[in-house]
């Protein structure tokens, strides 16, 4: 992962979305699970990139590619579900 710090950094905006659009628990579970659309996740946003570049997307496609980030997001979903 290049800056991992940038890539947290979004974690809060992307929980708060997910959890308006009540996707934070599925999310979470895809995530914990391993699965390997988060690969192909990660690849569809790498491959979006070349029509809308963001920070974000890259950050999502970093974290989705990396199985540990992935995991750690997971979990700070559902810290963040607790909390709220």
């Amino acid at each position: 992962m290049n800056n991992m710090k940038s890539t947290r950094e979004y974690w809060p905006r992307w929980a708060e979305s997910l959890r308006h659009y009540q996707l934070h628990e599925l999310t979470a579970s895809l995530l914990e699970a391993g699965s390997p659309l988060a690969f192909l996740g990660a690849q569809a946003v790498y491959f979006g990139r070349a029509f809308m570049a963001n920070d974000q997307l890259t950050a999502l496609a970093e974290m989705l590619e990396e199985e540990s980030e992935a995991q750690a997001f997971a979990s700070f979903l559902i810290k963040e579900k607790v909390h709220s």
